[in-house]
């Protein structure tokens, strides 16, 4: 699956196809990398997923603001409560 979306015109096919054709032990690494910050954000109660979590933090590897990130995910999160609570409109 991994190789059919770098096959894409993915924004992140470059990190797809990076993780993919990583040594085991470096992919050992960031899993295990990956895990420990999983765990963090669960103690925090952030409600990220593990992909969502994963792709924050690769947005942040390629030089992204952490806390634009943070700003973007909490806009995100406010707009969805929003939309949520909303009265659906009858037909």
């Amino acid at each position: 699956m991994l190789v059919e979306i770098a096959k894409r015109n993915f924004p992140f096919s470059g990190i797809v196809k990076f993780v993919t054709g990583m040594d085991p032990e470096a992919a050992k690494t960031a899993r295990e990398s990956l895990d420990l910050a999983f765990h963090m954000s669960n103690l925090l109660n952030t409600g990220l997923d593990r992909h969502t979590l994963s792709v924050l933090i690769a947005l942040c590897d390629l030089g992204l603001n952490p806390e634009a990130l943070a700003a973007v995910v909490k806009e995100l999160r406010s707009e969805s409560v929003s939309s949520s609570s909303a009265p659906i409109p009858k037909p």
